[in-house]
């Protein structure tokens, strides 16, 4: 399955205030929270959980201004592996040494 943007998650504009990312995960994350999906049905919940699981992710990414910018400039490419940038073990610094 296809990652939806951070923003969409979320259900804030681009140019968001930190203020407004926090305020619009906490609404999703009181809506989507295990806890609130007892009386639900198993499937609701499946869904829920990974709506939950989804809107966490997002607030981590563009709660951090650097992982912001860099989701920003590179999408969802831009924050895989350990490194942070694309999982091949490298940075932008690395990459751009390669060519000095």
């Amino acid at each position: 399955m296809a990652k939806r943007d951070y923003y969409e998650v979320l259900g804030v504009e681009k140019n968001a205030t930190a203020d407004a990312i926090k305020k619009a995960y906490r609404k999703k994350a009181i809506q989507y929270h295990p806890d609130k999906q007892k009386d639900k049905s198993e499937a609701e919940q499946k869904d829920a959980e990974e709506k939950f699981k989804e809107a966490a992710e997002a607030y981590e990414v563009l709660s951090d201004p650097q992982k912001r910018q860099r989701y920003d400039q590179f999408g969802h490419a831009g924050m895989g592996g350990a490194s942070g940038f694309g999982g091949g073990g490298m940075n932008m610094e690395d990459i751009f040494s390669q060519f000095g």
